[in-house]
Formats: C-alpha cells, structure tokens, sequence
C-alpha cells in the first residue's frame, strides 16, 4: 500500500492555504505535489474539519471490513452448495 506523505491535518492546511488566496500553483510548488493531487483532496476533503475525516477514514475501513466478510461467506456459500449437488 502507497504510504502518503502528508496526514490530513497537513492535507487540511494546504486547503487552507488556497482559500486564503494563495494560487494552486504556487501552493503545488511550494509543498512538492502536483494540481491533480492537490484537486483530488480538495474534492474529497473540501468541506470537512480533522474529525470527519477521521470518521471517513473509519467507515472506510469497517467497509473494506464488511465487503472481505461478504467474499467469504458468498465463498462459504457456494463450496456448501457444491457439496450439497454433488451429495445428491
């Protein structure tokens, strides 16, 4: 897995940043990231405080969580009824 290099707080800063006026491309240059980097965490972070995304990132693990579960048992589910058409 790609480890980042900036936390959300630091990701939350560099927004601030722009709404303060300060253009895209100095911003980008400044902290060593390009414009689509920089646009992605503005649509996905563009509207929230430190404790949302903390929040999202949970759900977003509970949600890979529950999707490796349901590959299990649908898994489970077809050997079972393998089994079960084989028996008969």
């Amino acid at each position: 897995m790609k480890q980042n290099r900036f936390n959300e707080n630091q990701i939350l800063e560099i927004l601030k940043e722009q709404r303060a006026g300060k253009s895209v491309t100095e911003i980008c240059r400044t902290h060593q990231i390009s414009q689509p980097t920089f646009y992605a965490w503005k649509n996905k972070y563009s509207d929230m405080n430190l404790q949302q995304i903390k929040d999202l990132k949970t759900l977003e693990k509970e949600l890979g969580d529950y999707k490796s579960m349901v590959a299990e048992l649908s898994r489970e589910n077809r050997l079972l009824k393998e089994v079960i058409t084989k028996k008969l």
